[in-house]
Formats: structure tokens, C-alpha cells, sequence
């Protein structure tokens, strides 16, 4: 069995916001991988997903997925995205209103498995939603049928598009556990789409980061975010609160995980920190370093 499960080299013309740009992406995955695809919005996170998945075509190039043409431009093979074994997890969730959590599931199925079904319900933890329809569920509950549906296909491949972006960082850290233990579980080869960066360093052990529909950076997150810069026993990925001045330091309140720290940091007018900007808190020898991440 090969090793590399995705190959991919896709053109295609995008229309965005901010104006025209060209999807260019050469990249492979093996197989098993959890790889997240991280960048600003508009530079074709989704688009490449729904290439992948066949929902959109790429103007040119090939796709391989295990061994087999997905796409090629040049000999005219588009294969129908009914066609290709993916579970897509939509942004906007895409669930069916008049159906209830479990027919969801089992509509997603080519083939009917009643104790796949079971088993995911219990995975996720929807045994007792499983006859409520969707609009009595919350944001998270419907989430989480959405993730499940995406895997009752049993999918050789898993496509996740901000799988957690609407929901509360406690619930968040939750609901991300849940996706490594269906990982660890199903094996399934994953491309993740996040604008999150603790999320990227929780599950990922890769990183592709587009900017203007290429990749500018391909590897371990810390390595991708952190290389060069910092060196320690202990490295964090945290979120700046509030940074507060007392008399020629700057003390910054963080968020690590669901925990608040407080550092503080030598006045450097290179270095400047406002409430947002993602930070990696460095531990070495118990003097800690600070710095943000770009």
C-alpha cells in the first residue's frame, strides 16, 4: 500500500474581495495524516476543499487520490463528487432540517450500517438527540451531527472546514478532543481548514499555510510559526487580553488554553502587543521569553 495517499497540483482563477487571484497549490498528504491548512480568509482554503471533494472544479492540473485520478485537465477526467469517498464537513453545516440527528447519519450512508451509525452517536455523544431535528439543537449539538455525518460514509478521506469556528473556547477544547479521539479511532486521512492557531498546534502535526493561493509555508506548526526565533523546555501558543503599563515594564494578560497568565515583558518599541495578536510563551530555566507569532 503507498504511503501518500493525496497528490495534488490544481490551478484555478478565484474572484474574491479583495480582487483576483489564482489558486496554485502542488502539495501531498500520506495517508493517516491530519493536516491543517491555515490563512487569512479569501485565499482559497474552502475552494481547495471543494476541488478535492469534487464540488468545484480547478481550471487545471491533476488530482490522485489512493492510487486513482480524481481529476485531470488534461485528459478531461472530472470524477462527480458522488463518486469520491469524502466526508465533508461544511462551515455553515449544511444538516437536512426535516430529518432527525439520526437520519441525518444514515442518509449519508451508501450503504446502510445501522452499528456504524450507533457507534458515532455514542462517539459524539448524541444517543439522546437522536430524534430531535435540527433547529432544537444547539450551535454545538449540530456541530457535532456534523461531524458525524461526515464520517457515517465511512470516508477514505475527511475535508473539515472550520469545524469549530462558532463555538465557546470551553466547548471548543471539548469538541476538539472529540476529533483526536475519531482520528486515533478511524485512522482517516484529515485536511482541516482553521483560522485558529491553538486549534492548528492541538491536533495537527502539519501545517500548509496559503497566502494569495499558494503556499508560503508547509511543516510542523512550530516549526512553521516559531523557527529560529525561540528556543526552551516549555513553548505555548497563547492570546493577548490586555496589556497594562507599570512603570517601565508592560504587563500582558494571556490566554493559554482556558487558563489567563499574567508576563511581564521589557519595554521594546520593536516589539509591540495589543488585545488579539497570538503570542508564544517560551519557558527556559524558569525565566519565561515572549514573542509574537507572524
Amino acid at each position: 500500500m503507498e504511503t501518500v495517499l493525496i497528490e495534488a497540483d490544481i490551478r484555478k482563477k478565484l474572484f474574491t474581495a479583495s480582487g483576483e487571484l489564482t489558486l496554485d497549490m502542488k502539495f501531498s498528504v500520506d495517508r493517516g495524516e491530519m493536516v491543517s491548512v491555515f490563512g487569512p480568509s479569501g485565499v482559497g482554503k474552502t475552494t481547495l476543499l471543494r476541488i478535492i471533494s469534487g464540488l468545484t472544479a480547478a481550471d487545471e492540473g491533476y488530482l490522485k487520490v489512493d492510487g486513482e485520478v480524481w481529476f485531470d485537465s488534461a485528459a478531461r477526467i472530472n470524477r462527480p463528487a458522488r463518486m469520491r469517498p469524502v466526508g465533508y464537513m461544511f462551515q455553515e453545516y449544511a444538516l437536512f432540517p426535516n430529518m432527525t440527528v439520526k437520519e441525518n447519519l444514515a442518509f449519508a450512508q451508501p450503504v446502510k450500517d445501522p452499528h456504524h451509525i450507533k457507534q458515532l452517536l455514542e462517539l459524539f455523544e448524541l444517543d439522546m438527540l437522536k430524534y430531535r431535528r435540527p433547529a432544537v439543537l444547539s450551535g454545538g449539538q449540530q456541530q457535532r451531527v456534523a461531524l458525524a455525518r461526515a464520517l457515517a460514509r465511512k470516508p477514505g478521506l475527511l475535508l473539515l472546514d472550520e469545524p469549530l469556528s462558532a463555538i465557546d473556547p470551553e466547548f471548543r477544547s471539548k469538541l476538539q478532543d472529540e476529533i483526536l479521539t475519531m482520528h486515533r479511532r478511524y485512522g482517516i486521512t484529515t485536511l482541516l481548514v482553521s483560522h485558529d492557531l491553538p486549534e492548528v498546534f492541538k491536533l495537527t502535526g502539519r501545517v500548509i499555510v496559503m497566502e494569495e493561493g499558494r503556499i508560503v509555508k508547509d511543516g510542523n506548526p512550530f516549526d512553521v510559526f516559531a523557527a529560529n526565533r525561540t528556543s526552551g523546555k516549555v513553548q505555548l501558543v497563547a492570546e493577548v487580553l490586555k496589556v497594562e503599563m507599570e512603570d517601565i515594564i508592560r504587563v500582558l494578560t494571556l490566554l493559554v488554553g482556558n487558563s489567563l497568565v499574567k508576563v511581564a515583558v521589557c519595554d521594546n518599541p520593536e516589539e509591540q502587543y495589543k488585545p488579539g495578536d497570538r503570542v508564544v510563551l517560551v519557558s527556559k530555566a524558569f525565566n519565561p521569553v515572549i514573542q509574537k507569532i507572524t
